[in-house]
């Protein structure tokens, strides 16, 4: 399968994810503090290369991926290289630099449920929302528990694994999962013609 495929089965499954999750958004009033970059300020967050793969093939395409994997070996902590925080002192503040291509982690923490050992399911959101939205989250999870859709990690991680095994159960530090996923898309096209409407982009 090739990258581009593989790129727009992971972009096809995130907007699926992205309807499920604003209709429960709809549906609980949940949501994130406007500016709260506290879950994406957490060192040691992991991830998979494919659901990066999209953003990979983005930056390839536009001739940044090369210029992106040296700022990425230089980097000194583990915080995702992607995350912009407004003020270095606070780093809770602060906005995803390429949002729209975020990984399904991004996507999924705050709005989606795992199961716990006995198989009920949990919604895994932040301290934030369970503290300022606290009536909201107790009818949230009385709502999930009566038969409310939530979206479960699982069964994404599931759904990503369909497309590229290998690459979807690889869990690592989210700035390893980010190098993997570039070095995936210049691997492919060191011996392949670029994709079209891409003449040359050394």
């Amino acid at each position: 399968m090739s990258i581009e495929h593989k790129v727009r089965l992971v972009e096809e499954l995130f907007g699926r994810l992205e309807n499920e999750i604003s209709a429960f958004q709809s549906e609980t009033n949940l949501h994130c503090r406007t500016g709260c970059g506290k879950c994406c300020s957490t060192p040691d967050i992991v991830a998979s290369p494919l659901e990066f793969l999209p953003w990979a093939l983005h930056l390839f395409l536009n001739g940044k991926a090369e210029e992106m994997l040296v700022e990425l070996n230089n980097k000194s902590d583990s915080n995702c290289h992607l995350y912009r925080p407004l003020d270095v002192l606070n780093r809770s503040n602060g906005s995803c630099s390429n949002y729209r291509y975020r990984g399904l982690i991004c996507r999924l923490f705050g709005y989606a449920a795992s199961r716990d050992k006995y198989g009920k399911l949990r919604l895994a959101t932040c301290k934030i929302i369970k503290e300022e939205q606290q009536q909201n989250f107790k009818d949230t999870e009385e709502a999930i528990g009566k038969g409310l859709y939530v979206p479960i990690f699982s069964d994404y991680y599931m759904q990503l694994s369909q497309i590229d095994n290998r690459l979807a159960i690889t869990l690592l530090p989210i700035n390893e999962a980010l190098k993997i996923a570039i070095e995936e898309v210049l691997h492919y096209y060191a011996y392949r013609p670029f994709p079209d409407g891409v003449e040359n982009i050394a």
